[in-house]
């Protein structure tokens, strides 16, 4: 009998996230698996209520609404910053993506809304905030015992 993901599994999975279009955002399929635990932030929440109870063996594909994936977009994540806050070798442009620092000292990605003569204006969104995504997940191992799935 095999283990059933519970909300202390470590998991060893392929995966997909896509828009409701069919394009795809990100995939597993093609390259190594990855190996998730459980309640510790691997995987959104909502992600993780689509998998709880699967076995190994299993397949699901589901559309998660924007709360249950990247969450719902928040225009309190949209900052003006100095444009001398950016290198001079790498400067603004609208579209681009920047990794930015917390005070806290996690990285936090932010993507260029607009430049101006002396800010720039930032999205701290998750691209996907905001989307429905269609989760498609193959379950190839589930470890209830917290050791390395081989």
């Amino acid at each position: 009998m095999s283990d059933e993901i519970n909300m202390h599994s470590l998991v060893l999975m392929h995966y997909s996230i896509a828009l409701t279009n069919g394009t795809i955002i990100e995939s597993s399929y093609d390259n190594e698996p990855v190996q998730i635990t459980m309640a510790k932030g691997d995987i959104t929440e909502g992600m993780e209520l689509a998998i709880f109870g699967l076995k190994e063996g299993d397949e699901q594909t589901l559309t998660l609404t924007a709360e249950q994936g990247f969450g719902l977009r928040d225009e309190d994540n949209i900052h003006d910053m100095p444009l001398s806050d950016f290198p001079a070798e790498l400067p603004p442009e609208t579209g681009l993506s920047y990794s930015f620092e917390s005070e806290e000292g996690e990285e936090i990605p932010g993507t260029v809304i607009s430049v101006n003569d002396d800010s720039v204006n930032i999205d701290f969104n998750h691209p996907l905030a905001g989307l429905e995504i269609v989760f498609k997940v193959s379950i190839l191992g589930v470890n209830n015992a917290h050791t390395e799935i081989e």
